[in-house]
C-alpha cells in the first residue's frame, strides 16, 4: 500500500434501509483514466489494497459497501462514484446512490432538486426531496433470459430469470422457501447454493457478465407492500435493504411479463421490513426504474490506516 503509511481518510456513514455505505470524502487514492469505468479499472489495478482497508475488518464488515468520491467527466455531475465491498467492485449500488446523496446533503454538498451522478454502469440521475427521501432513475434494465433452470445439489430443480439492474441477477419467485428474518441461514445456504451452480454451469449474464446477486420473493409482510425479498450480495452477505438494483432488475421483468405497467407503483419490502417504492418508465424502448427510499446518518470518522498495523490493510477473509 504504497503512499499510504500513516495515512487518514475520512468518510461519512448512513444506512439505507438497514443497508450500510460509507462514502470516502478525503483520502481516498489517486486515480488514473478518464471515465469513471477507467478509474475503477485503476483503482483495482493499483489500489486494491486501499478497498480492503476500508471495508473488510477491523474497520468494515462484510455487509459494508463503499464509495470514493470522483471527479466527474460530465461537469453537469455533482459527482463520480465508485463502488466496492470486501470481494470487488460494483457497477452501480441502489441502496449506495441513495446514501450518497443524503450524505452529500449531511456535508451541505447538496439540496432538494435533482442531481446527476456517474457511475461504472452509466449516469444516475437522483431526486432528493424535501421529506429527505430520494428518487433515482436507474440505468435501463432488462431481462436477459427467462425461466432459466438448474438442477441445485440439496434443493432440486430452480427455475428464475437472468436481468439487469445495474448489476447482474438471478430472480427466483417460484421456491419452497419461506422469506422471513428468522430464517436467514437457511435462506442464505438456499441462495449461496444457486450461485455456485450458476458458477459451475458457467451460467452469465449478457457477454459473460458474472451473476453476482441472487433475489428471491415471497408474500409481503408489511401492509401496502407488493412482495418481500431476500437478496444474496457479492460478499456473501445479504441484503438489509430491498435492493435498488435487484428491485429494477425486477420490475423490467414485470413490465416485459405485462405484470406491470409503464407508472404503476411497487413497494418492495426487505427481509428486515424497510420499503423501497419503484416504478417504471419506459424512454427511447428503454425500461428505466425509479426507485424511492430514505438514508440516514450514523457516524463521521477518519479511518487511520496506521504504519506497522499488522491489519492495515483489512483481514480479507
Amino acid at each position: 500500500m504504497s503512499g499510504f503509511e500513516g495515512k487518514e481518510v475520512q468518510v461519512i456513514d448512513s444506512h439505507t434501509g438497514g443497508e450500510p455505505t460509507r462514502i470516502i470524502i478525503d483520502g481516498g487514492p489517486p486515480l488514473g483514466g478518464v471515465t469513471v469505468a477507467d478509474r475503477r479499472d485503476s483503482f483495482r489495478k493499483h489500489h486494491d489494497s486501499f478497498r480492503s482497508a476500508v471495508v473488510h475488518e477491523p474497520r468494515g464488515s462484510d455487509v459494508l459497501v463503499g464509495g470514493l468520491l470522483c471527479k466527474p467527466v460530465d461537469q453537469a455531475c455533482i459527482t463520480g462514484v465508485i463502488f466496492f465491498n470486501n470481494v470487488d467492485y460494483l457497477n452501480m449500488c441502489g441502496h449506495s446512490i441513495i446514501g450518497l446523496v443524503v450524505s452529500l446533503q449531511f456535508l451541505g454538498l447538496a439540496h432538494p432538486g435533482e442531481h446527476r451522478i456517474e457511475t461504472p454502469a452509466g449516469t444516475i440521475t437522483a431526486r432528493l426531496h424535501d421529506s429527505g427521501e430520494v428518487t433515482f432513475r436507474n440505468v435501463a434494465s432488462n431481462r436477459y433470459k427467462k425461466n432459466v433452470a438448474i438442477d441445485v445439489e440439496g434443493y432440486g430443480r430452480v427455475t428464475g430469470d437472468i436481468a439487469w439492474g445495474g448489476n447482474w441477477f438471478y430472480l427466483v419467485s417460484e421456491h419452497d422457501q419461506t422469506v422471513a428474518a428468522n430464517r436467514i441461514d437457511e435462506l442464505t445456504d438456499f441462495t449461496r447454493a444457486i450461485r455456485r451452480k450458476l458458477d459451475q454451469q458457467q451460467i452469465t449474464g449478457k457477454d459473460g457478465g458474472v451473476i453476482d446477486h441472487i433475489g428471491l420473493f415471497g408474500p409481503p409482510t408489511l401492509e401496502g407492500a407488493n412482495s418481500k425479498n431476500f437478496v444474496l450480495c457479492p460478499s456473501g452477505a445479504y441484503d438489509r435493504s430491498p435492493c435498488g438494483t435487484g428491485t429494477s432488475a425486477r420490475l423490467a421483468c414485470m413490465y416485459e411479463d405485462g405484470t406491470l405497467k409503464e407508472g404503476d407503483i411497487w413497494r418492495q419490502e426487505s427481509i428486515v421490513g424497510s420499503v423501497f417504492e419503484g416504478m417504471i418508465e419506459v424512454s427511447g424502448g428503454e425500461i428505466c426504474p425509479r426507485i424511492t427510499g430514505s438514508a440516514y446518518i450514523t457516524a463521521m470518522s477518519k479511518l487511520i490506516l496506521e504504519d506497522g498495523d499488522p491489519f492495515k490493510t483489512g483481514i480479507p477473509i
